[in-house]
């Protein structure tokens, strides 16, 4: 297929597809699906090798979100019966931490809802990644916090903070329609204070949530030109109590062109498999590991996940490789910073993308997902928040 063979070639490069490119791989048939994620699975292994990076949440504050956005369990006016409470003390969440780290975990995630931390909550934080950090050598430690307001991404990372997660979502058109309460500029302002305090940023989209395929390339496309370090891929938990609860809008074929897009486009970061990976690729997760070189262990901030011990069998089974703290994730060249040029686009040629012309639509089994499978979505009632010893 020369529209892989190009792919490969550019992902080898670091070079951007166009947007006809992009969208040409969503639209692959379901025929052709095991040679689109070989052509992604090289660009992967040249850059990745065969490791998978272990990452683990810990949920700080769960629900008690002032924010409305659709696809939340935490937002306001949520009905899903999910955990609630306010701060977790830095050793409570130390000790959730530690047991992620235990399973292999090299990144411990610290996540809080709200739309965004205040200076004592900053301070808070900061005593937290001090805890982790004396209790776990080598551990990483990204905060997720919301909306950071001047000088708090210099404070995070003067505590110890190695990365900062804010995830674009969606594209920019249609943003809106997720979420009133802030704005896509917004979002884009946090990784930008992350991206200039010296932190890694970290910052990914949410599919599934009843967006086009140019919303899809859309997004995946400004998170390129933003240049974050790891992209977190999300794919849709529908839970009941939300305004997106009926979405069942993907296959596991969809999730993986979903995937092999953003490593098309994003060769040489960190793509991770985020939430829902358990719900949608199901059965074919193993062959999400050939795209993506990241995972989250365990369950999720108010969801429940693939059992710890499942995970590190089938990144075995599939002939890949726990990717220890002695091992520095990034190539080179982005590892060295050499990437972080002002926020222009990393390996670019002209700085922008090529292309107007929208490919055909995928095909239409694509978007039939045959019953909703309800069944796979659990609420989190263990770890963080509970008496009950955590999912690692």
């Amino acid at each position: 297929m020369d529209l892989l063979n190009t792919l490969v070639d550019k992902g080898l490069r670091r070079e951007l597809p166009t947007r006809d490119e992009a969208l040409a791989v969503l639209a692959t048939s379901d025929d052709d699906l095991l040679d689109v994620v070989a052509a992604a699975g090289k660009v992967r292994r040249h850059w990745f090798g065969r490791r998978v990076k272990l990452n683990y949440l810990v949920n700080l504050k769960s629900g008690l979100c002032p924010e409305d956005c659709s696809y939340c369990s935490q937002r306001l006016g949520s009905t899903t019966g999910i955990l609630k409470y306010t701060w977790l003390k830095p050793g409570q969440a130390s000790d959730a931490a530690a047991a992620g780290v235990a399973g292999g975990a090299k990144r411990v995630c610290l996540v809080a809802s709200g739309r965004g931390p205040t200076d004592k909550d900053v301070d808070r934080v900061s005593e937290t990644i001090k805890a982790i950090k004396d209790n776990n050598e080598g551990v990483e430690v990204c905060a997720c916090l919301g909306l950071l307001s001047e000088g708090q991404a210099e404070r995070l990372r003067e505590a110890g903070a190695d990365a900062y997660n804010h995830n674009l979502n969606t594209s920019e058109a249609t943003y809106g329609e997720i979420t009133t309460t802030h704005t896509y500029e917004d979002r884009v302002d946090t990784v930008q204070k992350a991206h200039a305090a010296g932190l890694s940023a970290c910052s990914g989209l949410i599919a599934g949530m009843g967006e086009t395929d140019e919303d899809l390339v859309d997004v995946v496309f400004s998170l390129r030109e933003l240049d974050p370090d790891s992209v977190p891929v999300n794919f849709l938990i529908p839970f009941e109590g939300t305004p997106l609860g009926k979405e069942w809008n993907l296959t596991p074929q969809r999730c993986l062109r979903i995937l092999a897009m953003t490593r098309f486009v994003c060769p040489d970061v960190e793509v991770r498999i985020a939430g829902g990976r358990e719900v949608h690729l199901r059965t074919m997760q193993p062959l999400a590991l050939h795209l993506a070189n990241s995972i989250f262990l365990g369950d999720y901030l108010t969801s429940e996940g693939q059992a710890g011990k499942a995970d590190l069998e089938m990144i075995a089974d599939a002939g890949f490789e726990v990717e220890g703290t002695d091992r520095v994730t990034l190539p080179e060249h982005r590892a060295a910073g050499g990437c972080h040029d002002g926020g222009g686009v990393c390996g670019s040629e002209g700085g922008g993308a090529c292309g107007s012309e929208p490919a055909p639509q995928a095909a239409a089994q694509d978007g039939q997902t045959g019953e909703p499978r309800t069944d796979l979505v659990a609420v989190r009632r263990r770890g963080a928040g509970t008496d009950l010893a955590p999912n690692a």
